[in-house]
């Protein structure tokens, strides 16, 4: 099979929960800080208070980032509010992030079960659909979240694939042939379509080995069935180049700063809004 060639566009740039390398994520400090670099897109993940207001929040507990205890969505964002990430900013309503920065696209994350039902409506209130790329691990999640979505705006999101269309991509991939139809046709009930795999370069399996996930063989497949693929999370410049040459559509990354540069010394700076 021919490798995938080169693309000469734009490659996508994520800013992993923005831009802090103090460990200020997803913090309005972040995202501006990624928005100041150049950034168009920002990758963010959602959780939901017990009283229904969205957060751009990655874990489910206070514990890593702010040294509180308490789950999310067993605490009030009355309770949550003062909380500082990192010692430095406060914890983000997602509504903020949108209004303060209309400026930024977001790649969102859905990772809690309350979410699946409040961002839609948010997304929906504020008029935010064009602006975001919606995904989860969780397949239902996705699926559920997209579909309510569409129930509110009469239209969908673009979306990244959960982890069941990941890995249904890379077996397909592997089988080569007809098999992404068919496989797509048998599966369409659990696994909503996709038009971003957004997946880690390498995968560690049983045993240790290290599996290499994005070869030229998966990129050449995804490329021929129209599926644009984003790698995470690369921190390192030299593999930041080595992935773009070998033709991936766009990277996620903590080190935004790099990143950016990189694309500027390719003439690939700034990037698109797309």
């Amino acid at each position: 099979m021919t490798p995938a060639p080169h693309r000469r566009g734009t490659p996508a740039a994520l800013a992993h929960r923005g831009f802090s390398r103090e460990g200020a994520e997803n913090t309005l400090d972040a995202f501006r800080a990624a928005r100041d670099l150049g950034y168009v897109w920002v990758e963010t993940d959602v959780n939901t208070t017990s009283d229904g207001v969205v957060l751009s929040f990655h874990d489910d507990t206070l514990d890593r980032v702010t040294g509180r205890s308490g789950e999310v969505s067993n605490l009030t964002w009355e309770q949550i509010r003062s909380e500082r990430v990192a010692g430095a900013g406060c914890i983000t309503r997602l509504a903020d992030l949108l209004t303060e920065l209309p400026e930024l696209k977001l790649n969102i994350d859905v990772k809690d079960e309350a979410s699946v039902t409040a961002l839609p409506s948010l997304l929906h209130e504020l008029g935010a659909v064009d602006r975001v790329r919606v995904t989860s691990f969780s397949e239902s999640r996705r699926r559920r979240t997209l579909r309510r979505l569409r129930e509110l705006a009469g239209r969908s999101a673009p979306t990244s694939s959960g982890q069941g269309g990941m890995r249904l991509l890379l077996v397909c991939s592997w089988l080569g042939g007809p098999s992404w139809g068919l496989a797509r046709r048998v599966a369409a009930r659990w696994i909503e379509p996709f038009d971003t795999v957004q997946i880690p370069r390498r995968h560690r399996v049983r045993g240790g080995v290290e599996v290499e996930l994005v070869t030229p063989r998966f990129l050449d497949f995804a490329h021929r069935h129209g599926i644009h693929v984003h790698v995470w999370t690369v921190n390192d410049a030299a593999e930041m180049a080595e992935l773009l040459e070998l033709g991936v559509d766009g990277i996620v990354t903590d080190r935004a700063d790099l990143l950016a540069g990189l694309l500027e010394q390719r003439g690939q700076w700034p990037p698109s809004g797309g």
